[in-house]
């Protein structure tokens, strides 16, 4: 498995894994299929030029045979820089329990080392007790902060937190 960088060249790309993802693991996500679907080339285009500037959010894919695995965005807080968030993390069920989330989160780990953050924070859908562990195992902890998940409000969503 290699984890790269999406390039600013790929926005066709971004949109297939963004709504493979979304119509895969539609309450993992704020936006729904059907959201994304009817959005214009350009915003794709701004999308993908938001997370490959230098020195902003980035976007980390996992290939594996050629294959896109899985994403998962590096982001930084609007507030305050210090701060950087996991967002939009998504494997694809081929490659679950294969390591691959595993390796994009310490990747997205890594990124806020190096931007010299204090701290990661994430909202995972509850009852996702997969991710929940997986975070969970690369030090996140439950902050008892819940809200709804945009898409789904049926579904409640627990930010977890980190230092770095």
């Amino acid at each position: 498995m290699h984890i790269r960088t999406l390039r600013s060249n790929e926005v066709a790309l971004f949109r297939e894994v963004r709504l493979r993802a979304l119509a895969e693991s539609p309450n993992a996500f704020g936006e729904t299929l059907q959201q994304a679907q009817a959005q214009p080339d350009s915003y794709w285009k701004k999308l993908t030029d938001s997370v490959t500037q230098p020195n902003s959010h980035v976007m980390f894919l996992a290939e594996q045979a050629e294959q896109i695995a899985g994403f998962a965005f590096g982001l930084i807080d609007r507030q305050d820089s210090q701060v950087g968030h996991i967002g939009g993390m998504w494997v694809d069920p081929v490659f679950r329990s294969c390591g691959v989330g595993y390796a994009l989160v310490t990747k997205i780990i890594s990124w806020s080392h190096q931007l010299k953050q204090s701290k990661l924070e994430l909202w995972v859908t509850e009852g996702n007790n997969k991710a929940i562990a997986l975070y969970k195992r690369v030090g996140f902890i439950d902050t008892g902060k819940r809200d709804v998940l945009p898409s789904n409000p049926s579904l409640q969503i627990i930010q977890m937190s980190r230092g770095i």
